[in-house]
């Protein structure tokens, strides 16, 4: 389990984020995945189910009260497994994007709350917490967001299909890739796949690996602000001007203007 907490109202800023549960507790937060968007307020409950570059601000957060929310780490076994034990079932499919967000009923925040308290019981957190993540899994496959955790946990699902595209993108974010090749890799036409691909993430598998190179490239930049031509060159871009022009694109801002606002940056006051 995971506490996230912020004092101030956030700029947008540009991450990929795992697949995760997160529960707002106090303040709001915007989230953007392509043309969607998604705001999360107290008690209610996000997922995302597979890695997703987001564009995500804090849009209420004070001092007297600050932005706060709760985050587990979804395991698709977990989901597979109590697929297995519960048996068929009737769920209403999920043809949205791999995201959502919605009000979380009463069993998955008592879950949560006693998840939570264990974090002070360390000898008793190694007997149970095991047991409550799952049952907090159990009640995500039997609220709201049915059919998106459930296809997170079938083999053969279409959002199966698209984390294994995805992982296969971001383990070669850096090299050139071809369509064919990536529909090979899955198993599915390169139609089906750019259908699948853009239902689940909002965008082309080639504009994923765009998102992901320059993601990559902004993190590398804040480590080392100088070598802005030989960190495009180590994301994948063989020509500065495009990586520059892409990354301003993306980012507001040149590589250079970018990372020396990032570090001088102090979070936008309410």
């Amino acid at each position: 389990m995971m506490v996230f907490a912020a004092e101030h109202v956030t700029e947008p800023m540009s991450s990929v984020t795992e697949p995760m549960l997160a529960l707002v507790v106090q303040g709001a937060k915007r989230s953007i995945l392509g043309d969607h968007v998604f705001e999360h307020h107290p008690g209610q409950a996000g997922v995302v189910t597979v890695h997703l570059p987001l564009i995500s601000q804090i849009i209420r957060a004070s001092p007297d009260e600050p932005f706060l929310a709760l985050g587990l780490r979804l395991e698709p076994a977990t989901i597979a497994q109590l697929l297995v034990d519960a048996g068929p079932t009737t769920t209403r499919p999920h043809d949205g994007p791999g995201m959502a967000v919605d009000d979380a009923d009463d069993n998955l925040l008592d879950a949560i709350v006693r998840l939570m308290r264990l974090l002070d019981e360390p000898r008793n957190l190694r007997v149970l917490a095991a047991g409550v993540r799952r049952e907090i899994h159990w009640w995500l496959l039997n609220g709201p967001q049915a059919g998106l955790i459930r296809q997170a946990g079938m083999a053969d699902s279409r959002l199966a299909l698209v984390a294994r595209a995805i992982g296969w993108i971001r383990s070669r974010y850096d090299r050139v890739i071809r369509i064919d090749d990536l529909a090979a890799e899955v198993g599915i036409s390169v139609s089906s796949l750019n259908r699948h691909f853009r239902a689940v993430t909002a965008m082309s598998p080639l504009q994923y690996q765009k998102q992901i190179r320059l993601q990559k490239a902004r993190i590398q930049l804040i480590a080392a602000p100088h070598d802005v031509a030989a960190i495009g060159y180590a994301v994948g871009y063989d020509n500065p001007s495009q990586f520059s022009r892409e990354y301003r694109r993306m980012f507001g801002a040149p590589p250079g203007q970018d990372v020396a606002r990032l570090q001088n940056m102090a979070v936008v006051q309410e």
